[in-house]
């Protein structure tokens, strides 16, 4: 068989689902047992790790003795056949996904790069719930319906009165079983979490933590936010509004509230991460407020298939907790599934603020909300040099630049200052002040560059 098979197996090199080895051994059940919880892989006998092929001299007692050995050790069946490569024999050992959890000698595997690596614990139970297509917030927990909360569930039935035929004279009981939150009598996870009188008696971890910081190790507040997820969706918003800034300007007749950031931006970002954290890590959601940026942070990566990139544009939705996003969506709490990064990204604009940031990091998700847009990840988004990033930021520092200080900070000429002040007074991020010669100065552009933002806003919804 040294046709199109031949060919592919001397291109290929060790993988997550390929692996070479040179003659057999016992040990290798745990290759083929790593294999069965992903995507499946192949076991060629007879090639060396860097490829070459050794070949095989004990093939007709490899092809009577691997299929049992197989069978009795892992309890599957996969394809063991004899090709030829190069003229020499070799075997090829091919192992199907399975459904259902599969383990050697009492323990199971995975394959990670092109290593096999024992998996136990969490990282097992999220296996093989993915496997069973199981979402953790539809099992059963250990709590009662003596634990729903009465009064989160009547503040439900007024939120939801749009969006889901219900009534006020149905039983707590009765509405959180037609929402489909209650299994043999107890409250699934996602009942616990949305309507519990406390789910941190069943998930300790269910909490969010709210710092400001004044550095990134000086902490001068902390809030921990406790409750089911409807309360701490408020206190988050509370906790958080406590350190921003507010201004009010009069819009005719009426005086209107200007945050720092959109309230509605914050909300959906705070909403995010509850609903679509991993309820099995042990990490809290953690949100740290800084003099010029927030940060939320929850456990649990993307969905596979859901890049950064595809959080600011259209994209499909693949909620890791399916109960949670479902009850959000019929209180109100969020639009539609798949909206709310794109509708962060809006509001941030509309606002004339730079672009959220969002970040896979530390095994978890980040949403970052910059106040302005001098800061310096957005700046050399535009394109800026390093001395211009640098002259920026000294404004936002110090209130003013002068020709003289950016020559001195940058350790430039004089016409190179001239020219990169000019070019920053024309993009609008500073503008010119007094006369010329020694008595200009130039200050933050804040306003004519939240015009051109807000422009990009309206330009990007035709």
């Amino acid at each position: 068989m040294e046709g199109q098979k031949t060919r592919g197996v001397e291109k290929v090199k060790e993988s997550h689902d390929i692996e070479f080895k040179e003659k057999w051994r016992n040990e290798y059940l745990k290759t083929l047992c790593a294999f069965a919880p992903t995507d499946g892989g192949v076991l060629y006998l007879g090639i060396r790790d860097d490829g070459t092929v050794a070949g095989l001299k004990n093939t007709k007692k490899l092809l009577e003795e691997l299929p049992n050995k197989i069978r009795n050790n892992l309890g599957i069946m996969p394809s063991v056949k004899l090709e030829q490569i190069k003229g020499k024999d070799v075997i090829k050992i091919d192992v199907n996904p399975s459904m259902i959890p599969v383990s050697y000698d009492g323990k199971f595997y995975i394959r990670v790069g092109s290593t096999t690596q024992e998996v136990k614990g969490i990282e097992l139970a999220r296996i093989i719930m993915k496997k069973q297509l199981i979402s953790w917030d539809t099992l059963p927990s250990d709590a009662g319906i003596e634990e729903i909360d009465e009064y989160t569930i009547s503040k439900f039935v007024e939120m939801a009165e749009d969006r889901l035929a219900i009534s006020s004279y149905d039983t707590p009981e009765k509405i959180v079983e037609n929402l489909e939150l209650i299994k043999n009598g107890k409250l699934t996870n996602a009942g616990v979490l949305l309507f519990g009188k406390n789910p941190q008696k069943y998930f300790p971890n269910s909490v969010c933590r709210v710092g400001r910081f004044k550095t990134p190790t000086e902490i001068v507040d902390t809030v921990e936010i406790r409750g089911n997820l409807f309360k701490q969706v408020e206190e988050l918003m509370n906790a958080i509004k406590k350190h921003i800034n507010v201004r009010y300007v009069i819009e005719g007749m009426e005086r209107k509230d200007l945050w720092d950031y959109p309230l509605p931006a914050i909300r959906e970002a705070c909403i995010n991460a509850l609903i679509h954290r991993d309820y099995m890590d042990t990490a809290e959601i953690q949100i740290k407020i800084h003099d010029d940026h927030i940060k939320f942070w929850n456990p649990g990566k993307l969905p596979e298939g859901i890049t950064i990139e595809d959080l600011k544009r259209e994209h499909t939705s693949k909620p890791r907790n399916k109960l949670l996003a479902m009850v959000f969506y019929y209180a109100g709490l969020i639009e539609k599934w798949g909206t709310g990064t794109t509708r962060i990204v809006s509001l941030c604009r509309e606002h004339g603020l730079p672009e959220p940031e969002f970040k896979e990091e530390f095994g978890g998700f980040t949403v970052e909300l910059w106040k302005d847009i001098y800061n310096e990840a957005y700046l050399r988004k535009l394109g800026l040099n390093e001395r211009q990033i640098k002259a920026v930021l000294y404004v936002k520092e110090k209130g003013r630049i002068t020709n003289k200080e950016y020559q001195s900070i940058n350790n430039c000429s004089k016409a190179t200052a001239s020219r990169e002040l000019a070019d920053l007074t024309e993009k609008g991020l500073l503008q010119q002040r007094g006369t010329t010669g020694k008595g200009t100065y130039y200050i933050l552009g804040l306003q004519r560059a939240q015009r051109a933002l807000k422009g990009l806003s309206k330009g990007s919804k035709r």
